[in-house]
């Protein structure tokens, strides 16, 4: 019985084996909880090896975290196409898939884990935001928001933020329901400040305007109806 030799990977493979690895670890378990040499056997090699591609823990980490924000980013990608709240539901289920798959990872990602305090660690974190915040300022056609606009636009990322990490505690509410109100808080934060700006009354009346009867934002007019009879104003 012969055994087949292990292959031999070049530096950037085995660079990329290790992040890959340890991202995987760090989605299922606090990043504090993982040590080198649980890296180093869930990528069959040695500890020193590991060093040897990754000086410690610290950067090893940060090399995971910022593949988790590449791909974080990548699901705010969405087609210019269709009515705003369906991109934007579509945009919020992506990103739950991505909190689901890597729950301690994006805790992480968000909250600075063993890397708070990290400019490095920072930074991609902030660019996360920033790739977010002009995606939807893309939907929006509006590359140069008023100051109400950029407050509603980052005030729904950091909604979103916090709604993902309080949802992981437990996952008190069903993930589609929570994706469609999101994508409703978008709307009623909108409309709150177009009552006090006549720029961001523009853009909603646009965003309506674009909407089909049965959209997205029709469902929350419905909603409210039902759940606030009274509250004409609201409808």
């Amino acid at each position: 019985m012969t055994t087949g030799a292990r292959r031999r990977m070049g530096v950037e493979e085995r660079r990329e084996q290790l992040i890959a690895v340890a991202l995987d670890l760090f989605s299922h378990r606090s990043p504090e909880d993982v040590s080198i040499d649980e890296v180093a056997e869930a990528a069959g090699i040695s500890r020193p090896l590991v060093y040897h591609y990754f000086p410690g823990k610290q950067q090893l980490y940060e090399a995971a975290l910022r593949r988790a924000a590449e791909e974080l980013t990548a699901r705010f990608v969405e087609p210019h196409e269709g009515p705003l709240g369906a991109r934007l539901l579509r945009v919020m289920e992506r990103f739950f898939d991505f909190v689901e798959e890597h729950g301690p990872g994006f805790s992480a990602l968000m909250r600075g884990g063993p890397a708070i305090g990290s400019a490095r660690t920072n930074a991609m974190i902030d660019g996360v935001r920033q790739a977010a915040y002009l995606q939807i300022l893309a939907h929006l056609g509006i590359p140069d928001p008023a100051p109400r606009l950029e407050l509603v636009v980052r005030s729904w990322i950091s909604l979103a933020e916090t709604t993902a990490l309080l949802w992981l505690d437990g996952r008190p509410i069903p993930r589609a329901e929570l994706e469609r109100q999101l994508v409703h808080d978008f709307a009623a934060l909108a409309a709150v400040s177009a009552a006090y700006d006549e720029r961001m009354a523009g853009v909603v009346r646009q965003i309506l305007a674009d909407e089909p009867e049965g959209g997205m934002f029709a469902e929350l007019a419905g909603r409210v109806r039902c759940a606030l009879p009274s509250a004409h104003v609201f409808v």
